[in-house]
């Protein structure tokens, strides 16, 4: 099912849903989807309602950007400019997943094998001047979450 983006609001507020709905344990969500279709501003709606009072800003010459909320660490990765997936090593990338981590992974085909297999991948793509998104689960935990997101993305649309 794709998820009708109308504006910036509608994909904070995907991303508000990702927050509510996301398991506490390691969860690995990969981001996909041109320049500028919303991926970092879906993570901001995701960090903003689980408290972040900051900006949110696109990891990109950074790579990684850490935030610790409600008990949990944060990552969000943007491995956009990343010109060899070795570089993951170099990183640190084994010390970002812990038992209870939130990963959000931006532009994952650059890491390749060097990326722990994600949990859910949302594609978010252009449709005229608003998106589309489609969640695909790889996990029993990411299906309840996206059958959840979908679910009242559905009733919205549908009123």
């Amino acid at each position: 099912m794709l998820i009708y983006l109308a504006d910036e609001a509608a994909t904070l507020k995907l991303g508000e849903q990702l927050a509510q709905h996301c398991p506490l344990h390691q969860f690995v969500i990969h981001l996909e989807g041109e320049l500028g279709a919303g991926k970092t501003t879906l993570t901001r709606g995701l960090l903003h309602k689980l408290g972040h009072q900051g900006n949110v800003k696109s990891p990109t010459y950074t790579l990684v950007e850490h935030y610790q909320l409600t008990n949990r660490p944060i990552f969000h990765f943007d491995l956009y400019r990343l010109t060899d997936p070795e570089e993951l090593d170099y990183l640190g990338l084994d010390d970002y997943l812990s038992e209870n981590s939130l990963c959000l992974i931006e532009w994952a085909s650059q890491g390749k094998d060097y990326l722990p297999k994600p949990d859910l991948i949302i594609t978010l793509s252009y449709q005229n001047h608003s998106r589309n998104a489609e969640l695909k689960a790889l996990s029993p935990q990411a299906e309840i979450v996206r059958e959840k997101i979908e679910t009242i993305f559905s009733l919205k649309s549908s009123t």
